[in-house]
């Protein structure tokens, strides 16, 4: 029935198969599996065809959200298939955010607080947990004493009950072709109900048999259906999406702020995990790898023109490049998501291309031709230009399939292009003048630095003066 719901709300119409149905929507994704599992559905669609040219993955399960929700007694998730998931457990969305604590109570104690303060947030959507608390136990409390007047041992207690409830294999029935494991259990009928314990007898130790009422009672309480650990301690994940507009960076500092405001105690430690966690994880990571990116250029530039300040005229392309980048994907509404840091990271290889062509050819004529710095910039500004414009409408073409966006999965690989489309674009239109510039400026503070060490020579020390 809930299939059936789900499939009407979200206008599929669907061929019934046991298990497995092949269902066909006119609500962005035109084939989908559906695998029906204990208390749960799970749809699967296919190669997604946007009915209008700027529809979206997310614009697509926005209406389904939207059309599925009056569900009465269903919860639905969604989340985008194509989307890279890095570490952490199979969750109903696409962000985690983890309790560890090495005491299952508190963390069952802090549980609904914690989530309900992820469901305030504004930003955050399908907000769900992985605790499962509608199970049940049976606790057996022993009067110690009464059983001991009894002549019952804790052991012989335990016996008795695991014969009932545990499933203990006796011993095997050797067949000429199979064995059969003979396994002792109370009768199914009685082994699922407390008030069996009522029938439970017990062996003292002068070979009595004493009911287990006459120093026993048994309460019911609730327990979590499973247990879930994680660096061998109890956890709990959160898994949240985002709301259209928002950011991760700021999604992060919103959650950080609002775990804050509920003064949760030091044993429990609280961290984002699987893309979540990656994601902060490169956030930290990020300026020193541009960092360490940028100085192996330098030093490879260096080590090619033989100088400290021509590295520094071709790295003054890249800020432009990273600008043009930033503001591409912000026009797109795009996040600079791990797909466009890969696509800066491409820019810093390309871009520079610019730069390199034109210092080769003027630092060339300079050394061989005896041109100034000034005729030698010119002309390769003059000569350089055609080079400059195929090799960077090469990249541009190159990067445009992915910046509109073909085939299943283009939204992932979109901000990629775009981001070296943006950037190149950019830098193409400001690096033909400014690099000529700072060519030219570089080389006047290299001239003055030379004339300051030549009037201003270094003392040199004199020897011992005869007597």
């Amino acid at each position: 029935r809930l299939g059936r719901a789900f499939s009407q709300s979200a206008g599929h119409s669907t061929a019934a198969k046991p298990g497995r149905r092949k269902s066909r929507a006119d609500t962005g994704c035109p084939l989908s599996q559906c695998f029906i599992c204990v208390g749960s559905l799970v749809f699967r669609p296919g190669a997604m065809q946007p009915p209008q040219p700027d529809d979206s993955v997310m614009a697509v399960l926005g209406r389904l959200r939207r059309k599925t929700m009056h569900i009465p007694g269903a919860v639905m998730y969604l989340q985008p298939s194509q989307d890279i998931r890095m570490g952490g457990r199979s969750s109903a969305a696409s962000y985690q955010y983890t309790l560890q604590s090495s005491d299952l109570n508190e963390l069952r104690s802090w549980e609904p607080r914690v989530r309900a303060a992820l469901m305030g947030l504004k930003s955050l959507t399908d907000v769900n947990s992985d605790f499962q608390d509608k199970g049940g136990l049976t606790r057996v409390v022993v009067d110690r004493d009464r059983a001991a007047w009894l002549g019952v041992t804790m052991a012989s207690i335990d016996t008795a009950l695991n014969n009932a409830f545990g499933q203990r294999q006796i011993s095997p029935i050797y067949a000429e072709l199979n064995q059969y494991q003979v396994v002792m259990e109370a009768q199914r009928d009685q082994s699922t109900d407390p008030d069996a314990l009522e029938n439970i007898r017990v062996k003292s130790s002068d070979g009595a048999l004493v009911p287990l009422t006459a120093f026993a009672r048994w309460e019911s309480a609730p327990a979590p259906l499973s247990v879930n650990h994680q660096g061998q301690f109890a956890a709990m994940t959160f898994s949240f999406n985002l709301a259209p507009g928002s950011a991760f960076s700021d999604v992060t500092r919103e959650i950080n702020a609002a775990i804050e405001k509920l003064a949760m105690p030091e044993i429990i430690q609280r961290n984002f995990a699987g893309s979540a966690g990656a994601f902060t994880a490169s956030l930290k990571s990020q300026p020193l790898l541009i960092l360490i990116a940028i100085a192996v250029i330098y030093l490879t530039l260096g080590i090619l023109y033989e100088s400290f300040l021509h590295p520094l005229t071709i790295l003054s392309t890249l800020p432009s490049a990273g600008v043009g980048a930033l503001l591409a994907l912000q026009l797109c509404h795009m996040d600079f998501d791990i797909m466009g840091f890969i696509g800066v990271f491409l820019l810093i290889g390309i871009v520079k291309k610019n730069a390199i062509m034109m210092i080769d050819f003027a630092l060339e004529a300079e050394r061989t031709r005896g041109l100034g710095p000034k005729e030698a910039i010119l002309e390769a500004c003059e000569l350089r230009l055609r080079p400059i414009l195929m090799t960077t409408l090469a990249a541009m073409l190159g990067a445009l399939p992915l910046a509109i966006g073909f085939g299943e999965g283009s939204e992932l690989r979109r901000p990629l292009g775009v981001a070296i489309m943006g950037g190149l674009m950019l830098s193409q239109l400001l690096t033909l003048y400014t690099t000529p510039v700072v060519y030219l400026f570089l080389d006047q503070l290299r001239h003055r630095f030379l004339e300051r060490r030549h009037h201003h020579p270094s003392p040199v020390s004199s020897g011992p003066t005869e007597p």
